[in-house]
């Protein structure tokens, strides 16, 4: 197990570089399953640049299943699906599961003359995979999909599932995030793990903790409108209570993060969001 305490998320990348360059031929098996959600996750995996999606594909796993990113459709696609469950596999889910009427709200396939609900496909895979990831706030909490009043009886996997389920938490999760810690257990074994089952490398600490604002924070200066430079803690910002590192590790190429760009954050990776983050800005 990584010790993240005396290991940078960073630092994983590198190392699991390294051991791709060793063992080349020692990718796994991984099903990606979206499920009831928007798809802004893989939309996210595909924006990463360490490394991007090509090496993580070419290099690091056999992905055998996703929804948008297989070119396989129809029956073939999901019978490739069965046919990953006999074999060592990582599972990602994103997006929660929808439990309302047999799960019927989110059909994921056709197969032999009945449709496969996204509860029975996370069920079947949830059981026989090797580690279990609930990628974005939908699958870790149940996040906007089971936000009131539920419709669709969405929950998050790990109440589904009677297994551990490692959570990447975030709407959506950073890439730097799934591929860390995928890279990690592939490599390396399962990161440490916090209370909630995240990985301490990237949610280890509040958003508040590292904020470029926090100055103004401990001065008691504070924003009185968007746009304004100081702390935008009055404004709503849910840093304080929400833990990734956003403010150090920022977004779209590294470049920007939403403090940054005068919004406050809006608390997207905790487990209330976004019913218990209403209204996302205040005054």
């Amino acid at each position: 197990m990584i010790d993240s305490k005396n290991l940078t998320a960073k630092k994983i990348m590198e190392l699991a570089k390294d051991k791709v360059r060793e063992y080349p031929g020692s990718k796994i098996n991984l099903i990606w399953l979206e499920a009831t959600g928007c798809s802004g996750n893989i939309i996210s995996l595909m924006n990463g640049e360490n490394p991007g999606l090509g090496f993580f594909l070419k290099n690091m796993v056999n992905l055998r299943y996703s929804n948008s990113l297989m070119a396989a459709e129809g029956e073939l696609a999901y019978d490739q699906l069965l046919e990953t469950l006999s074999t060592e596999f990582i599972l990602v889910v994103e997006g929660a599961v929808a439990t309302k009427a047999n799960g019927f709200y989110t059909i994921i396939a056709n197969h032999q003359g009945r449709q496969i609900t996204a509860l029975e496909a996370v069920k079947a895979a949830g059981e026989k995979a090797k580690y279990v990831l609930a990628v974005g706030t939908c699958a870790s909490y149940g996040g906007p999909s089971a936000a009131r009043p539920n419709p669709s009886g969405s929950i998050s996997i790990d109440k589904l599932l009677e297994r551990e389920v490692i959570k990447v938490p975030g709407c959506p999760g950073h890439p730097d995030w799934i591929t860390g810690t995928i890279a990690s257990l592939i490599y390396f074994g399962k990161l440490e793990l916090d209370a909630d089952n995240r990985p301490k490398v990237f949610y280890g600490i509040t958003i508040h903790d590292r904020c470029s604002r926090r100055s103004f924070f401990d001065n008691s200066i504070f924003a009185k409108a968007l746009g304004d430079v100081e702390c935008m803690f009055k404004l709503g910002c849910r840093g304080p209570v929400t833990k990734t590192d956003c403010p150090t590790r920022q977004w779209n190429g590294y470049v920007n993060w939403p403090i940054k760009d005068n919004t406050p954050c809006i608390g997207c990776a905790q487990e209330r969001f976004p019913d218990g983050m209403e209204p996302f800005v205040r005054y």
